[in-house]
């Protein structure tokens, strides 16, 4: 299913529900400098029980562990997903998550809503492992809300303050008010919202002169308490409050999302128990994850995946042996939900 230049895979296995979908994306965050790594990035290789590369961990290696989990199921279920039985699977795979996302995932469950193909449950392969393969999962995440605050002044000599008006000082009183802002306390899901500068340019280059112009950029990471709606009233509000003469662009990158409960969920704590003997830790922490685009649809969401030390990173890595674990986890959540008596 390709929109612009990004193509993605949606590959389906039965025509009743419920419908599980494994969720991945095959594109991956630059190398950085490649003479830092011990090896080649993009050249798969194993040291001491380890598979280097760039996308190891995120997230490559857990596809890997979807289709193996996969073809071992239907292998030893042949009769699953047949037209006497209720349930489907489906792999979708893009390869525009890192990057903007705008013609990944959100596009395919548009095309999939328009054709009523409904998702019931999704496994989203993002690293969610802590220390060890299973002791993390997110059943939820925040939300994600950005802001670009262009605060018009006057420019002038920095000897004449009475002869031009410097966005700085207008918006100071402002940027100290939205850094000291509690927007909400959070619940026994959700730490509270965090509100954060991420970029702040002005002046000239030069000493003596006050700038005429101040460019903000800004960051919430919501909990479920808040809405963008509630945040967005709250910024202007304030803005307004210190009379800062200013224009403002929002982006919601993402609604937050939560899975407190279902069978997605309780298939997923007995299958790493089963594995791996943890007790797996439900959090919501973390950026976002492609989970925002299925779960508005009503769908259990949840990621599972391989240890996340080292995403991101250079000589990213993961361990060739929680891989089989990983793929045994998958196996047995297809087990519990769709397994013949």
């Amino acid at each position: 299913m390709q929109f612009g230049e990004v193509k993605n895979l949606w590959s389906k296995k039965g025509n009743t529900s419920p419908l599980l979908v494994f969720l991945g994306h095959t594109d991956v965050v630059p190398t950085g400098p490649e003479g830092n790594w011990q090896s080649p990035p993009f050249e798969p290789s194993e040291r001491d029980g380890y598979l280097y590369g760039r996308g190891t961990a995120d997230m490559k290696a857990n596809i890997a562990a979807f289709v193996t989990a996969l073809e071992r199921f239907c292998q030893e279920h042949p009769q699953s997903f047949s037209a006497s039985k209720n349930g489907s699977i489906a792999l979708l795979l893009t390869s525009d998550e890192e990057g903007p996302s705008v013609d990944g995932t959100v596009k395919v469950v548009e095309a999939l809503i328009k054709r009523q193909e409904k998702i019931d449950y999704c496994i989203v392969g993002e690293p969610s492992s802590v220390n060890a393969v299973g002791d993390m999962v997110k059943n939820g995440r925040r939300g994600s809300l950005n802001g670009r605050i262009y605060v018009k002044g006057v420019q002038g000599h920095a000897a004449y303050p009475h002869k031009a008006i410097n966005p700085i000082h207008t918006f100071a009183a402002a940027l100290a008010e939205l850094c000291q802002g509690q927007w909400d306390k959070g619940n026994q899901f959700f730490p509270p919202t965090t509100f954060q500068v991420t970029n702040l340019n002005s002046g000239t280059g030069a000493e003596n002169v006050t700038p005429g112009a101040l460019e903000a950029w800004i960051n919430f990471r919501y909990s479920t308490e808040s809405t963008a709606d509630s945040l967005i009233a709250t910024v202007e509000a304030i803005l307004s409050k210190h009379n800062v003469d200013y224009k403002i662009e929002w982006r919601l990158s993402g609604e937050p999302f939560l899975t407190a409960t279902g069978k997605l969920l309780k298939a997923v704590q007995q299958s790493i128990l089963a594995e791996t003997g943890l007790t797996t830790e439900l959090s919501t922490s973390g950026g976002t994850s492609d989970g925002r685009f299925i779960a508005p649809s009503g769908a259990e969401v949840i990621e599972l995946g391989l240890v996340n030390d080292t995403i991101h990173k250079v000589d990213e890595c993961c361990s060739i042996a929680d891989l089989s674990k990983l793929s045994n986890i998958y196996q047995g959540i297809l087990q519990r939900l769709f397994g013949e008596e």
